[in-house]
């Protein structure tokens, strides 16, 4: 698989967030991630993870987290969430992989300052979309924001288990398309 989705599954929306009513502060479109995307998202994951377990030193995973994104953008679909119109000006805000053999969806990050502001929700519904009819990812038992968040999404837990690189106890989700 190539970093770039084949054209018949690129993302066909913009989204449209209003942060402040009237304005355009909260406007975000999804498009496909690129290569040159690398470094973005990496940090991304960085500040986001960094930011729901401070007391976890990221920064010292960071050489492990470069490789699980490589082999990511080889077997994932890619989704990223922008703001701006598009061109130099815009940052990513979140981003989504799904695993399309095994429909797992590894990684949802979306910018802290973006949380509640339908970016992961966007995020989810296209996953969705590329997925098919299921979705299975794993969560921290301890992050309840996330657990809070999928299950407004449609998930359910379907077991528990351990994560293997942190050894923090992980439920397991899987979403089903009615």
């Amino acid at each position: 698989m190539t970093d770039l989705m084949p054209e018949s599954d690129l993302p066909k929306r913009s989204m449209v967030c209003r942060v402040k009513p009237g304005n355009d502060e909260g406007v975000f479109y999804l498009r496909p991630y690129t290569p040159a995307d690398a470094d973005a998202a990496i940090a991304l994951w960085l500040v986001t993870w960094q930011k729901t377990y401070p007391k976890v030193d990221f920064a010292a995973r960071l050489e492990w987290w470069r490789e699980h994104w490589r082999k990511l953008t080889q077997a994932a679909k890619i989704v990223v969430a922008a703001d701006g119109l598009g061109g130099n000006s815009e940052t990513m805000i979140g981003f989504v992989t799904i695993e399309p053999a095994t429909h797992y969806l590894d990684q949802l990050v979306v910018a802290p300052e973006y949380w509640g502001k339908a970016v992961g929700l966007a995020l989810v519904e296209e996953a969705k979309r590329l997925a098919g009819d299921f979705i299975d990812l794993d969560v921290n038992t301890d992050n309840a924001r996330a657990l809070g968040f999928y299950r407004k999404c449609g998930f359910v837990i379907t077991g528990d288990g351990i994560n293997s690189l942190s050894g923090r106890p992980i439920h397991h989700l899987r979403w089903r398309r009615a």
